[in-house]
């Protein structure tokens, strides 16, 4: 039977010099549909039960196994390694964040962050007594940024959260695109005070790295670029829309 290499990136803080990693590697069993998730827990299960990482759904629809293999920001679950067109396998935890042990990541400033724009549907007017209805086109502009899934690839790419540990980063700032273009939402006077500063929008350079990081293939900088033509309408003409 065919076989990979996977040398993953440890880290035990039990153990380890914080800050300080090593590759082990591990060699596995191959069939020919393997994913790197598959081949974790067939490290986990069969040769180290020691190996720590997240994942959830195994569908890439929740983003816990977001890593970095082969010099890409890539979800395991959705990574055949056939498709890799290597043998070899380097699979590390996502870049620029602090580790909690080997590929977990602590996500505790990505969330605070999130969390932070109120990433929900507000409502100034009374509960409606049925759905609030919206148009095709309304709902066209939700298409792009409801596909985030918090993976956290375009936080681990973005130069300006390197070095601005108050930068919301652009999955917090895609969300609030995402509300701002919801019809039924009625807070942009609530949400735009959090966004339209030197925290927010203004500390994006438009390096497009979360483009090219984000494993769904969404827009941050669209989103980012709308929401920073919003905060002009509103300054100029006192709107947001």
């Amino acid at each position: 039977m065919r076989t990979v290499t996977f040398h993953i990136k440890r880290y035990d803080p039990a153990h380890d010099a914080e800050g300080s990693t090593r590759v082990q590697s591990y060699e596995i069993p191959h069939a020919g549909q393997l994913t790197v998730l598959e081949g974790l827990f067939y490290i986990q299960e069969n040769l180290d039960a020691s190996l720590a990482f997240r994942y959830c759904c195994r569908a890439s629809i929740c983003g816990s196994c977001a890593m970095y293999i082969n010099g890409r920001y890539r979800l395991a679950c959705q990574t055949n390694v056939l498709h890799l067109h290597t043998d070899e396998v380097r699979i590390e935890p996502l870049p620029h964040m602090p580790l909690v042990k080997d590929l977990v990541c602590d996500m505790t400033d990505f969330f605070a962050k999130y969390e932070y724009i109120r990433p929900w549907l507000m409502r100034s007017s009374e509960a409606p007594a049925k759905e609030i209805l919206q148009s095709p086109a309304d709902r066209h502009k939700l298409n792009m940024p409801i596909d985030c899934i918090l993976c956290g690839c375009c936080y681990s790419s973005c130069p300006s959260v390197w070095g601005e540990d108050h930068y919301l980063g652009p999955h917090a700032l895609l969300w609030a695109y995402r509300f701002e273009v919801d019809s039924r939402d009625e807070a942009r006077k609530e949400r735009l005070p959090m966004w339209d500063n030197e925290r927010g929008v203004y500390r994006r350079h438009t390096i497009t790295n979360c483009i090219e990081a984000c494993p769904k293939e969404l827009n941050p900088t669209e989103g980012i670029q709308w929401l920073k033509m919003a905060a002009v309408r509103r300054r100029l003409f006192g709107k947001s829309r």
